[in-house]
């Protein structure tokens, strides 16, 4: 066969060189004894034998003409042309009339013009690549516009046929993988002639099996074998020096010969990398450098294409997520279709987007991570953990990378195909039934165990006091000590399970399951369309506030307590409601009455003819020393082995006699100027604002409160659940002036929760 003829695993046969697919063998032949074939065979050989005969001169001042570097070269003998670098000037390709010519150019130890001192070497040796010519006003991808994407899923079937459909309509096309190709060709062209031995490796959108249209260019630039040539090329500088004889022209001029690779920082190896780019690469501008991020990169545009794109060089981990990503894709066909729906769902909500975490959305490699951890878990599974995978490794793929662990099999032939045989439209329906009641701020999401791991066991493991926590955690699969979602907030996560919830109930109605007859919008469509859900709509439990785990405001010490507490949650939920009596007791001067353990609307526990108190006053004691044990009031005798539910369940019954929630900013800002509270002040500050509300209005209740409610905690769901739900119910008729209240505390309520258990361990009250 024909070395440019390929076979297609599905049938007929591509040509690499002309880029043109043949159904059978006839219609194979005739290509290849056709014009185009015979014509880009032909102007193939001739780029060869001119690149034989051809040399990378660089080095000359910058306005050197090319007449200027023919007529220097002529000494040797004939040039056949001289190419300039079109858009900097910098550096040119000689074409020689024939090898002798060449031979004679190498020869000389020494090039110099106008004073400087040139760089001379043979062109490197690159494979011929045929890019058809770009039509007039046309552009390297088509914008897939929202009404072409509707059109095209309304067209399928079921979910089942819009969710592969979708894969097609993003994904790059044929044309736009070819030119990304030809890029990266042409910078590993230009580096290596500056970086001996380096290695332009592309990661990322473009190569891990979910790219889209646009998507940037991500570049990581291999200096290992740079280094080791420059350390050799200094070693026998060295010995020529010793011997007396002169150094070696190419080593002396080179880019290398002011900075040492091995012990040159990363600012500095970056500036050299973007001086390269805004110098020597056609088409490459805005080029800009950004040592402060994460992950240092150099950032750039090509012009041509309007493609974005960075170059990194420290970031050898994202070649291992690259990979993986990869194997995922190949190990199971529904991986892909998942990814691209829950994505572009995620986009068109707010949810994220954001590629590199700079903001409080999710960024897509997250986003990804959560949908193959999802995988990780049905059961049975449809992807193997990661640890599964580090078992199937032969000894020839184990790797440590930074000092991580990332050994896994190159490709998906060792694996198992998946038993699960669940469709892609239960699966994304599963994904946000799974996903709108989880706990994610007390836990550790980890794709190389396969399950979320229970903070409290976490932070006393060894990675506990690396990864960085916050309301969103998702450990990055290699390197466990990088939550790759700590950019977002305690509002973004809510919102993304406010969208789940709403999404799981979206697909159980038969718009989401069935063809629309009548043309109405249906399964991805419907889901896709923008909106928030509503966060205030009254439920047969109320109006829901979730209290996250959280251990920011704590002390190391009472950190380590509470994790090693025996019942956690216990502990955890006693702690937080005594903080929520505080606020909404002395913060918010609401009048409330506790019952813990018993129904609403029943009378409250008596002890010794008393009304039972009220847990976590302005100045909470602690019971035999522990700040995390619950006061005696909630404790109830229980036998051995039972489980504490009556301490799980804990509501208040509660008036308003003021506006608290309303003009609070405003007061807050008139309190500051008068002076600058600290910190460990904010719950001090709350008190005095609520104050100046209520004297506005005159300190004097009415006949009847503003407002009653009744409000019940519970601890979450799950057995390992650390979150506290906190559900309000206002009398029928003060609806909607509570959902004004309700709105204030969705967000005031667990900001002053946290402040207050922190400030409770920390002894300050």
């Amino acid at each position: 066969m024909e070395p440019d003829v390929e076979s297609l695993p599905r049938g007929g046969f591509r040509c690499r060189l002309c880029h043109v697919i043949a159904a059978n063998k006839p219609s194979l032949h005739d290509h290849l004894r056709g014009k185009k074939h015979q014509r880009l065979e032909s102007l193939r050989a001739k780029r060869q034998d001119q690149e034989l005969r051809s040399v990378f001169v660089s080095g000359f001042h910058k306005g050197t003409s090319a007449s200027e570097l023919n007529e220097y070269f002529q000494a040797f003998g004939a040039v056949a042309s001289v190419v300039m670098d079109k858009d900097k000037g910098v550096y040119a390709i000689v074409e020689l009339q024939d090898q002798e010519v060449l031979e004679k150019v190498l020869a000389q130890p020494q090039h110099s013009l106008g004073g400087q001192r040139l760089r001379v070497k043979p062109r490197e040796k690159k494979e011929f690549k045929y890019m058809p010519p770009k039509k007039q006003g046309s552009t390297q991808h088509e914008q897939l516009s929202p009404e072409k994407l509707v059109q095209a899923l309304c067209q399928a079937d079921d979910v089942d046929a819009q969710m592969p459909q979708l894969v097609q309509l993003f994904e790059l096309s044929e044309r736009e993988r070819r030119l990304r190709h030809l890029l990266v060709t042409l910078f590993q062209e230009v580096f290596s002639e500056f970086f001996p031995g380096c290695a332009i490796l592309p990661f990322g959108s473009s190569v891990n099996g979910f790219d889209i249209h646009g998507c940037d260019l991500d570049l990581f630039l291999d200096l290992e074998k740079t280094k080791t040539f420059q350390a050799s090329a200094r070693g026998l500088q060295g010995a020529q020096a010793e011997e007396g004889a002169g150094p070696d022209s190419d080593s002396e001029d080179s880019i290398l010969s002011d900075i040492d690779l091995a012990t040159a920082t990363v600012p500095e190896v970056l500036e050299l990398v973007a001086a390269v780019l805004r110098k020597c690469v056609p088409g490459v501008h805005s080029v800009q450098t950004v040592p402060s991020a994460r992950r240092p990169v150099v950032k750039f545009c090509h012009k041509d294409s309007g493609l974005l794109g960075d170059i990194s060089i420290n970031n050898r981990l994202a070649l291992c997520n690259t990979r993986f990503l990869q194997l995922c894709t190949e190990a199971d066909e529904r991986v892909r279709p998942l990814v691209y729906a829950l994505r572009y769902w995620a986009k068109q909500q707010t949810l994220a987007g954001n590629p590199f975490g700079g903001g409080p959305l999710l960024n897509n490699y997250a986003l990804t991570l959560l949908v193959l951890f999802f995988l990780q878990t049905r059961s049975p599974p449809v992807l193997p953990t990661l640890a599964q995978l580090r078992e199937l490794t032969g000894d020839g793929d184990q790797a440590t990378v930074d000092g991580w662990d990332c050994s896994f099999p190159p490709d998906a032939s060792r694996l198992e195909p998946s038993a699960n045989t669940e469709s892609l439209c239960s699966l994304l329906a599963e994904f946000f039934h799974v996903f709108g009641d989880h706990d994610f701020a007390g836990c550790v999401i980890s794709l190389r165990e396969g399950r979320a791991l229970s903070l409290p066991s976490f932070l006393l493991s060894e990675m506990g006091a690396r990864l960085k926590l916050g309301p969103f955690n998702v450990q990055d699969p290699f390197e466990l000590s990088h939550n790759v979602a700590a950019n977002v907030n305690e509002k973004t996560a809510l919102r993304f399970q406010r969208c789940c919830l709403d999404g799981a109930k979206y697909c159980r109605s038969l718009q989401y399951q069935r063809k629309s007859s009548k043309g109405k919008a249906w399964g991805l469509v419907r889901l896709f369309q923008p909106g928030v859900p509503e966060a205030g709509e009254l439920g047969p439990d109320g109006l829901l506030i979730t209290i996250p785990f959280t251990l920011t405001a704590l002390p190391p010490g009472s950190r380590e307590q509470l994790c090693q507490a025996k019942d956690f949650q216990h502990c955890w939920f006693g702690k937080v409601c005594a903080a929520i009596t505080f606020v909404l007791k002395d913060v918010l001067r609401c009048s409330c009455t506790e019952h813990v353990g018993e129904p609403l609307g029943q009378e409250p526990t008596e002890q010794g003819g008393e009304e039972q108190p009220i847990v976590g006053s302005k100045h909470p004691r602690s019971e035999e020393g522990g700040s995390f044990a619950v006061s005696p009031a909630k404790k109830r005798p229980r036998t051995e082995g039972s489980a504490p539910e009556e301490e799980k369940s804990v509501s208040w019954t509660c008036a308003v006699w003021h506006h608290v929630w309303m003009g609070r900013r405003r007061v807050r800002r008139q309190l500051r100027h008068l002076g600058s509270p600290q910190p460990d002040e904010a719950q001090e500050v709350e008190e005095k604002v609520t104050e100046a509300i209520i004297q506005q209005e005159g300190d004097i209740r009415g006949a009847e409160p503003l407002l009653r409610f009744t409000a019940c905690a519970r601890v979450g769901g799950g057995q390992e659940d650390t979150r506290t739900l906190l559900c309000f119910t206002p009398e029928p008729q003060q609806v909607p002036l509570f959902q004004d209240f309700y709105h204030f505390l969705q967000g005031f309520l667990p900001r002053m929760v946290e402040r207050y258990v922190g400030r409770a361990a920390r002894g300050g009250q």
